[in-house]
């Protein structure tokens, strides 16, 4: 593996991130709202093996005390090499003086233990599709 990190948005094959997210079972939209999502992010990262891309992750933050973590993707071929874990240091690394969170794809969860993050007691949720997230086991 050759990685290669980027931390900004520029010549990123957005058709690619929306196709990452949907095989992971994340959120996908048309590429360029992924775009600006992205653009308008605090805190992105890509990461590629040579040209390739194989994961990225980004933060949005006040920038003062609070961030919340999206779009943490890893390839299928790529997981279990330690870069979620890359992803992830960076992101808080950029953002280590705010309280950070997010939420986990189903199955997940373990990742983001081993980086520290704990399941939240009060957490809450004001989906724009509240049967789609229910049945996907993200609400009650």
């Amino acid at each position: 593996m050759n990685l290669r990190l980027q931390f900004d948005s520029e010549n990123i094959n957005f058709d690619l991130v929306a196709k990452m997210l949907l095989q992971a079972g994340m959120a996908s939209y048309e590429s360029v709202k992924h775009q600006l999502a992205f653009n308008n992010s605090q805190t992105v990262i890509f990461v590629f093996d040579d040209e390739i891309l194989v994961g990225f992750g980004r933060a949005i933050s006040d920038g003062v005390y609070q961030a919340a973590i999206y779009d943490v993707v890893v390839s299928p071929n790529y997981q279990g090499k330690g870069i979620g874990k890359i992803i992830m240091a960076h992101i808080i690394e950029k953002n280590a003086h705010c309280n950070m969170i997010l939420y986990a794809s189903i199955g997940k969860e373990v990742f983001y233990e081993k980086e520290n993050f704990r399941k939240m007691k009060t957490g809450m949720a004001l989906f724009k599709d509240v049967e789609k997230m229910k049945n996907k086991g993200f609400t009650e």
